[in-house]
């Protein structure tokens, strides 16, 4: 109630801001370590609420994810962005790529870090195969489908080359929406020709400067206290606490194993770029 009294009255321009960090992932699969609409949507919507906003930041370190959700997540920024009237600006930390620069594109600038990571516009899917593993073990599979593509790329059985064409068009399909989506809005800014800016290639921010993937380099609090001014508040909208996990409390053992599983999936993300 304090923070909220504060703020109301609090005299001099405004930017919320908000943070864009984790892996991008639909609801639930990594639980509060993820980003997803369902976990970013009501942020948003509270920093775009906030009363005497001169402009909405995102800082943003996310090595992207699911496709769907990126682009979920970024039409909702733009939607409000448009129903608000107020600018967008986006900051890199550590790495905004795949999904992660999908969602900075969402913004009307990007300021990045000169060592931060940018780009890799592409897609990507990965998986393991189980097949001589599980004959080793003595294990037989067995799948019965109605419909001859049902169990495309089953892992526990050999790939198949028509299944891996399969795959890879979807792939163009997605691969082409992102291209569209960077293209529209970055615009002219881009100064790299398609055959290096869309092939999943990722650069630092230094090198995504000159290719037009950023606007400038700089920090949150240094870049907006010379454009607004040194008295410019920025409170950070975050999540709402349960009442339980502020005490410590709620976070049984029967997450334990469903945790350790998305920390795995997690990490690989971040790993991608060195991190």
């Amino acid at each position: 109630m304090f923070n909220w009294l504060r703020n109301r009255f609090r005299r001099g321009p405004v930017v919320p801001v908000v943070r864009l960090s984790g892996v991008i992932a639909s609801g639930g699969l990594l639980g509060a370590r993820g980003l997803s609409i369902e976990t970013v949507a009501p942020l948003l919507a509270r920093a775009f609420a906030t009363r005497g906003a001169k402009a909405v930041a995102l800082v943003i370190n996310s090595p992207g994810g699911s496709p769907v959700q990126s682009a979920l997540i970024a039409k909702r920024i733009r939607l409000l962005a448009g129903e608000k009237k107020l600018p967008v600006i986006a900051f890199v930390e550590d790495v905004a790529a795949s999904g992660g620069y999908w969602l900075a594109c969402a913004a009307d600038e990007i300021v990045a870090d000169g060592a931060s990571i940018v780009g890799s516009i592409g897609v990507v899917s990965a998986g393991f195969g189980f097949k001589d593993l599980i004959a080793k073990l003595g294990i037989e599979r067995r799948v019965h489908t109605s419909g001859e593509n049902k169990s495309m790329l089953d892992p526990f059985r050999d790939e198949k080359p028509e299944d891996v064409e399969r795959l890879k068009r979807l792939q163009a399909e997605i691969h082409a929406g992102f291209k569209a989506w960077v293209r529209e809005r970055r615009g002219e800014r881009l100064r790299g020709p398609d055959s290096l800016l869309f092939t999943g290639e990722f650069w630092t921010a230094t090198r995504g400067l000159e290719l037009g993937l950023v606007d400038s380099l700089g920090e949150l609090r240094a870049v907006l206290q010379a454009r607004y001014g040194d008295k410019v508040h920025l409170p950070v909208v975050a999540a709402r606490r349960r009442l339980l996990a502020r005490f410590g409390l709620g976070s049984g053992i029967e997450s334990i194993g469903p945790m350790t599983l998305a920390a795995l999936e997690e990490r690989a993300h971040w790993q991608r770029f060195g991190l």
